[in-house]
Order: structure tokens, then sequence, then C-alpha cells
């Protein structure tokens, strides 16, 4: 990826990457090329795999909400 500028978590490194999930411009020390996910983004998810983008965990299989 081609970008510019600091890394928006450490502010001091330059930006390597842009994470799947929240997309913050990081650096190479906090970004996880396996995942997609920067540091913060990966602590969250933890052992699970993330889901795809844009989904989010719901409660008891359920996967939609109305009002």
């Amino acid at each position: 990826m081609s970008v510019a500028g600091l890394c928006e978590i450490c502010e001091s490194a330059t930006v390597e990457d842009r994470c799947d999930r929240c997309a913050r411009l990081v650096c190479a020390d906090h970004y996880d090329r396996d995942s997609g996910l920067c540091t913060d983004c990966r602590a969250e998810y933890g052992d699970r795999p993330p889901t795809r983008r844009g989904s989010e965990d719901y409660p008891d299989g359920v996967d939609e909400y109305r009002f």
C-alpha cells in the first residue's frame, strides 16, 4: 500500500498499511499481516478469527435487527 504519514497508534513511525476493520493507517509494528488488522483491533478479537468486514457478532444466531 502506498500511503504517507505517521502511524495513528504510536504517532512516530511511518505508515506501512491500513487496518481492514477500523481503517487506521499504521506502521509495521502495529499491523498484523496475517489478519489484516491493527494491533488494537486484533487485541479485541483475541484468538477469535475476524468476521467479514462490516459484520458484527450477533447474539444467539440473530443476524439482523429490524425496528
